[in-house]
């Protein structure tokens, strides 16, 4: 009985010395930059032994752990270490320890030069997708909305979007990364146009003006990048009745899954009868559509989304020729389109996403020109394909596929008679994004293709970077080369015009707090390879690429939310000095859709008294470049000044109904964007003109919207 008590006081002795033999541990944390930590957190993992870091970063604490163990040493806003230690007893006095800046989504500068974010997922928004319907001169067309902020240009009797000193042509439009051929709806006879699209298909946009990533290319001077909604939150069905027409769309929706499909007509006949248009309609611009949109989580966490239109439409009026009596020309227009896409995304274990899709679009415009009948059919194949990896939170890499196939036909039907081409055009891009600290980014990229056609082979290399100055404020430098093939009635006649190439150049400020948001930046673009041609658009000659210019000026937008109680607005300056030769100009020139001054101010104002938001903006710019054949030279007079005056206002008598009505051009001003010469001089040496002026002094509109949904409070801007 002795003997065991003796056996178990030795055996709990032996337990409290190896109890109570402690190690300590101490050392150092510093930064990157070899700067002291305070209150780093470092401690034995799977125990209560632990320390924060003093004022100079020091560390110093006792563990009663034995064997070997693991210390871990982390503080917010860096990255975690954990290193393996041996506690035997004897003190360690660790190396000093670097902790690396951690850089996530919150944290990390983002390149914002030549990049417009417009969409309420961004923490650098310029404008909402509501913005876009809510903007007075816009009348809910996306680019009459993005026609508010720098670096565009407003050109009334078009409607397309001009980027700094680019004709439309050269702005490429993408819906959820894939091309849309023919985006803007067919016209005639200096009608202005509108894009296809409805914005409450989409969650907002990424307009570019220049120097943009290496995903997209065929476009010289701009993308707009259109992000379609994920899944819908309700079912709901949406009444509009317009003064132009009326449509309905209906939702269905599960946890899982969402559809919307919508029917719209429209017709300017009766609203022709009740407020006389400058044109002379033989028949009033008409039209319909019909459009579904669906998305579906998939078992794996991807989301597929599908998106199918059809719309046909159509006019017919006279233009009037200069010097000749009469009604003028009979010009008759109709139009089918047809566009379809698919596309799949996902995100997968180890840093991976994954997206894949296609998207066809066919236009087929039937054109009469006095007696000159024409149809042009276009048809476009885009596929594409890219894998994004986060190899760390301080490198990322973008690298992918994409295919185009297009065709295009024209024929004069009376004749028999048509010519056409294919071109099949493969390219490789890749992006590699480089965080050297939070606040430092640098962007790497190269696209590389092919085009069958032209049988050329194209390297553009491109480059950004951004640093944060402060916590509101950054800047952001982007330069880069792009090519584009001509438009396709020029590739028709000459299948042997090689792509056009320009080089940006950018520099951007960003400041962005409490509401306010500021953005300034300059650019320079060259261009090379423009195409050149004798006689007329319409009946171009001797087609060749031996254009070139430039284009350079600044953009200013100031944006101010909080100001004003319930009140927003922003105001855009751009200055472009754009020269040069192109189509039939024998020099370079001031383009006719590149004014050089161009303001806007955009006011908005909730009134909840009163249930309504009132809008007011301004546009205006120093007048449109022509060439009077009556004067020496080419592009040798100019316009007046263009000002346009908008007013809107939406009441809600009722949170599921809308009472929307705008008027652009107030004031009636009458606005000219150039003039039509008769092709001789009269009896007095003299060249006769017509100005080619607004479609009417004023456009009306009056809109009434009514959800209708179990959730009476549910209304259209719930999508927005």
């Amino acid at each position: 009985m002795h003997l065991r008590l003796v056996l178990f006081f030795y055996l709990m002795m032996i337990q409290l010395s190896a109890f109570g033999q402690s190690t300590e541990v101490s050392g150092q944390v510093k930064d990157q930059k070899g700067q002291a930590l305070p209150g780093a957190n470092v401690m034995i993992k799977g125990s209560y032994d632990g320390v924060s870091s003093g004022e100079d970063g020091s560390f110093q604490f006792q563990t009663s752990k034995q064997g070997y163990q693991i210390l871990v040493i982390q503080m917010m806003g860096f990255k975690k270490i954990e290193m393996t230690i041996a506690c035997e007893g004897e003190p360690i006095l660790l190396e000093p320890i670097t902790l690396k800046e951690e850089i996530s989504e919150l944290s990390a500068v983002t390149i914002s030069a030549g990049a417009l974010e417009a969409s309420d997922e961004n923490k650098a928004v310029i404008l909402r997708p509501l913005d876009i319907v809510t903007t007075p001169s816009a009348m809910g067309d996306i680019t009459g909305a993005l026609q508010t902020l720098p670096g565009t240009s407003t050109v009334g009797n078009d409607g397309r979007l001009f980027v700094r000193g680019g004709d439309a042509s050269e702005v490429g439009i993408y819906i959820d990364g894939l091309f849309v051929g023919n985006a803007y709806g067919s016209t005639a006879g200096n009608v202005p146009t509108r894009t296809r699209f409805n914005p409450n298909l989409f969650k907002g946009t990424f307009f570019s003006t220049g120097g943009y990533s290496a995903e997209f290319g065929q476009a010289l001077s701009s993308t707009l990048a259109l992000n379609t909604k994920d899944l819908s939150l309700r079912n709901q069905g949406d009444l509009s009745i317009m003064s132009i027409g009326g449509g309905y769309s209906h939702t269905l929706a599960t946890e899982k899954e969402s559809m919307t499909a919508s029917a719209n007509y429209f017709d300017l006949g009766p609203y022709q009868n009740l407020i006389n248009q400058n044109f002379d309609f033989e028949r009033p611009a008409y039209g319909w559509d019909v459009e579904f949109a669906g998305q579906k989580k998939l078992k794996k966490g991807g989301l597929l989304k599908a998106l199918v239109r059809k719309e046909a439409g159509g006019l017919e009026l006279w233009q009037p020729q200069p010097g000749i009596e009469g009604r003028g020309i009979n010009v008759a227009l109709k139009n089918d389109y047809t566009y379809v896409q698919s596309n799949w995304r996902n995100t997968l274990d180890k840093g991976w996403s994954l997206f894949a899709g296609a998207a066809y679009s066919r236009n087929v415009d039937n054109l009469g020109f006095d007696t000159l009948n024409t149809e042009n059919t276009t048809s476009t194949l885009h596929a594409k394909s890219y894998a994004v990896k986060d190899f760390s939170d301080r490198i990322a890499m973008k690298i992918g596929v994409e295919y185009f196939h297009q065709h295009y036909t024209e024929r004069l039907k009376r004749l028999g008679w048509s010519r056409n081409f294919t071109d099949r055009r493969v390219f490789a891009f890749t992006e590699w994004d480089w965080y050297l600290s939070s606040k430092l980014v640098f962007r790497t990229g190269l696209r590389a293709g092919h085009s069958s056609l032209a049988s050329e082979t194209l390297a553009d290399p491109r480059f950004s970077f951004a640093f944060q100055i402060s916590e509101a404020s950054k800047v952001s430098l982007a330069a880069g080369s792009f090519h584009q093939m001509p438009v396709d009635n020029f590739r028709v006649i000459n299948t042997n015009l090689k792509n056009s190439e320009a080089a940006h150049l950018i520099a951007n400020y960003f400041y962005q707090q409490d509401g306010i948001t500021f953005r300034a930046e300059g650019f320079y673009k060259s261009y090379q390879n423009l195409v050149t041609f004798e006689g007329e658009t319409f009946d171009p000659q001797s087609l060749q690429n031996e254009g070139q210019g430039f284009a350079r000026g600044v953009d200013i937008f100031f944006r101010d939310q909080k100001t004003f109680k319930n009140t927003d607005y922003w105001v855009t300056y751009s200055f472009v000095d754009s020269e040069r030769k192109f189509d039939q100009f024998e020099t370079r020139v001031q383009p006719a859709f590149s004014p050089r001054h161009n303001f806007s101010l955009v006011v908005k104002r909730f009134i909840t008294p009163l249930k309504s938001q009132l809008g007011f903006s301004l546009s205006a710019n120093d007048g449109y470049t022509y060439t009077d054949p009556n004067q020496p030279g080419e592009m040798n007079a100019k316009t007046k000044s263009f000002q346009d005056l908008s007013l809107s206002w939406s009441y809600l008598p009722k949170p599921n109904l809308i009472i929307h009505f705008a008027c652009t051009n107030v004031l009636g001003r009458e606005n000219v964007f150039g003039y039509n010469y008769s092709s001789t001089p009269n009896e007095e040496g003299i060249y006769t003109s017509l100005p080619s002026g607004q479609v009417a002094p004023r456009f009306l509109f009056l809109g009434v919207f009514l959800t209708l949904s179990k959730d009476k409070t549910a209304n259209q801007l719930n999508n927005l």
